[in-house]
């Protein structure tokens, strides 16, 4: 999908002086035109959703869940792959928009405390969803890459809504649909109802939490991860953040993000 573009302002050409004064009728016509015209030039516009065709004729009951294959790489091969691909849970469908990469030998990437009760979802088979508490409050959903044992997973940072939107502020107890909706991951997880109680689930499994096939965006943007200023140095300046380019549907910051 295009950028919005932006359009030169043109000079128009003077218009000759009438000979004769106009009637009242004219006058009013020309005004109510004008009237019209400022109308439709201030009326706000809806915050494009995806640099992506749009889905609306896509039937999610009938699209392709990924298969377990597809996850079963490196967790920085899979996050851009991850992009433009949709969520789906009862009548809730996302588009994934943004997402991190977490990988083995990674200072940021949970593995690195080894497995225990809360990361051992981590060193699962590709495929499978790894769930967990933000400071005990935000739902963060990630998808577990690689094979088992390896301990990398891809955190999704933010989605465009494509259907269920009274569901989705519903949970989100947000009655809006500008992209704070959905721009953040505790935002995923809230909008999508899960819990912790879903670690472990496979994503490539019909029923549940579902990850559908979808389009590739026509350009991504890469940059360094959100919020990890505990990790050694090169790998907060790791450019593993992945953003569909010229959607809202992103986090911030925004300015960290350039093209690839």
């Amino acid at each position: 999908m295009k950028r919005t573009q932006r359009f030169k302002r043109v000079s128009k050409p003077k218009k000759s002086i009438p000979e004769t004064e106009p009637d009242e009728d004219s006058a009013a016509n020309r005004s109510t035109q004008l009237l019209k015209s400022l109308s439709t030039r201030i009326k706000p516009k809806r915050p494009k959703i995806l640099s992506l065709p749009p889905p609306t004729s896509l039937t999610f009951d009938q699209m392709t869940i990924l298969p377990r294959e597809f996850f079963q790489i490196d967790a920085l091969d899979l996050a851009p792959r991850l992009l433009g691909k949709f969520l789906k849970r009862d009548n809730v469908v996302l588009q994934i928009t943004e997402v991190e990469a977490y990988r083995p030998n990674d200072s940021a990437c949970h593995g690195r405390f080894g497995i225990t009760a809360r990361t051992a979802p981590v060193f699962g088979p590709g495929g499978h969803a790894y769930v967990y508490l933000c400071y005990g409050l935000h739902t963060m959903l990630n998808v577990v890459a690689d094979k088992e044992g390896i301990g990398a997973a891809v955190l999704i940072r933010s989605c465009a809504p494509i259907s269920g939107m009274d569901t989705i502020q519903e949970r989100r107890g947000q009655k809006t649909e500008k992209p704070a909706l959905l721009n953040g991951p505790g935002k995923i997880g809230q909008a999508l109802g899960i819990s912790t109680e879903w670690s472990n689930h496979p994503l490539h499994s019909p029923g549940g939490l579902e990850l559908l096939d979808g389009p590739e965006p026509e350009k991504i943007l890469v940059g360094p991860r959100v919020g990890i200023d505990y990790a050694l140095p090169e790998h907060v300046s790791a450019l593993w953040r992945f953003a569909i380019a010229g959607t809202a549907w992103i986090s911030a910051p925004k300015n960290t993000l350039r093209p690839p």
